[in-house]
């Protein structure tokens, strides 16, 4: 279910980090990974309000969704 609503922020911008912790500097990339977060957000309050409106608890919906990005797996982990 997709609103018209802009998609809620931070209460800063993220600013990404690179393994030894400088700021990631490339402008593209920096636009990349925001526009990609955006859209994860953007698809977690759709999934989070369509199971509100279908009757399901809201704090369950949560925890999976957690659940799920604690899940993911690094496909470039060295070692």
């Amino acid at each position: 279910m997709t609103h018209p609503h802009k998609p809620t922020r931070h209460k800063k911008d993220t600013v990404w980090r690179q393994p030894d912790g400088k700021p990631v500097s490339c402008v593209e990339k920096i636009k990349v990974l925001n526009q990609n977060l955006a859209e994860i957000r953007q698809l977690a309050q759709d999934a989070l309000e369509d199971a509100i409106l279908m009757g399901c608890d809201e704090h369950q919906i949560r925890k999976v969704l957690e659940d799920l990005v604690s899940e993911l797996t690094n496909p470039y982990k060295k070692g």
